[in-house]
């Protein structure tokens, strides 16, 4: 084995490959024929889509496994540690084991680079390989159709939202974007796209793949009721559900598109109500407007883009707050950081900024002149060098009835956590 403990194995997964991100399949998919030993023999939903991929993962892992199903969970990236990104049966895999997976990987490369997300794909899979999975939901990292991911043929496919992001890779309009997300369809399996708001190209996309879609508001939808929801489909209809423990008005869309990629498995996978209704309930997802603490409250939220954003200004317009609202806000250079802040300006009042710790991000200086250009004064701007000054004196600076709201990246979220 190569290295001994985990972190020496990310570091150096860091450095192997030229670029950190090299969209497509043939260096991944040769190294997984030569260490698929053991065949993923189990169900596949592969999860595609700008937002809401982690909150839909979570919804099918904890209602499949409150029905009994044994599953493995691959997503990214992670808050706090890596191990976040390989969950089997509701738990992280273990350093040990995510070792010797990555030993496995090196081995069977040979001379082929991987990048650092392509390494931790073929590990997830070699460990689910082996794990005895009734279920893999497998989230992509990057698009859909050239990411790593897309090695694995899907039984369900669920692309959740498109829209502009990361376009140095996937295209500039909401409609090339589409059909890169739409890549993970497969012939004659469904497809679910959980949005109301469809790209024309996603159903061209799947007449050409052949692909079965099935699309929000018109093949499934929901309806709130006082207490509840009702899921509705022509077949199989859901009523009287609670309404998901995990905040957000874009929750049961999420909700709603898990539970259709699951009715698409009923015949394999079938469900009883009481495993629906645990599984709405006990589904979480740190850092996806996660409310935490008092006096003053704070909230968590990784949206670093404009749809993502736009739903937290809702959120926040939704929850009652009598006092200020103080943004700990830091985001990568290349994400959407002028958007962000127009979106998010009309619900903050103060905005304390700081860099964060990797080569990818905005400085200082660039989020400074972004905030300025949107017209926020420089006495609601305060700037700090470390996540630990501007988390620590937005908390001083808060009184009876303030929140603090830290957003901007999955870096913020998981900067700000282990000082909770």
């Amino acid at each position: 084995m190569r290295f001994s403990n985990l972190q020496d194995w990310l570091e150096w997964q860091s450095t192997l490959h030229p670029e950190e991100i090299e969209l497509g399949l043939e260096r991944v998919r040769a190294v997984w024929e030569k260490l698929a030993t053991k065949s993923l023999n189990c169900k596949i939903i592969t999860v595609a889509g700008t937002n809401g991929k982690g909150s839909c993962v979570a919804f099918l892992d904890t209602i499949l496994r409150s029905a009994s199903y044994r599953v493995g969970c691959y997503t990214s990236p992670h808050l706090m540690r890596y191990n976040e990104r390989i969950m089997i049966d509701g738990e992280p895999a273990s350093d040990e084991q995510i070792c010797q997976a990555f030993a496995d990987v090196d081995q069977a490369r040979g001379d082929i680079s991987l990048t650092y997300f392509e390494f931790g794909t073929l590990a997830a899979l070699r460990l689910f390989a082996a794990a005895g999975l009734d279920v893999a939901v497998l989230e992509v990292g990057l698009g859909g159709r050239l990411d790593a991911v897309n090695i694995i043929d899907p039984d369900v496919a669920v692309i959740t939202t498109v829209d502009i992001d990361h376009t140095s890779w996937l295209g500039s309009t909401r409609e090339a974007i589409a059909v890169e997300k739409a890549g993970i369809m497969r012939r004659d399996k469904p497809v679910i796209f959980a949005d109301l708001d469809m790209p024309s190209t996603i159903q061209k996309t799947a007449e050409e793949a052949g692909a079965v879609l099935l699309m929000a508001g018109i093949d499934y939808r929901w309806r709130t009721q006082d207490q509840g929801w009702d899921w509705l489909h022509h077949e199989h209809p859901r009523h009287s559900l609670p309404l998901p423990n995990m905040r957000g008005r874009f929750q049961l869309q999420n909700a709603s598109a898990a539970l259709m990629a699951l009715e698409c498995l009923r015949l394999e996978l079938p469900l009883d109500q009481r495993a629906v209704r645990y599984g709405l309930q006990e589904a979480k997802l740190p850092g996806r407007y996660q409310v935490t603490g008092r006096d003053p409250v704070v909230i968590l939220d990784v949206a670093h883009n404009a749809q993502a954003a736009t739903a937290l200004a809702e959120n926040l317009g939704d929850m009652f707050c009598h006092g200020k609202t103080i943004a700990v806000f830091s985001m990568l250079a290349d994400k959407q950081i002028a958007e962000v802040v127009k979106i998010m300006s009309p619900r903050i009042d103060q905005w304390y900024l700081y860099p964060i710790n990797t080569a990818r991000a905005a400085t200082l200086e660039q989020l400074e002149d972004i905030l300025q250009s949107q017209g926020i004064e420089s006495a609601q701007r305060h700037s700090f060098e470390h996540v630990t000054e501007a988390f620590s004196s937005a908390k001083t600076a808060a009184g009876e009835g303030d929140r603090i709201v830290v957003f901007g990246s999955f870096y913020s979220v998981g900067d700000v956590m282990p000082l909770l």
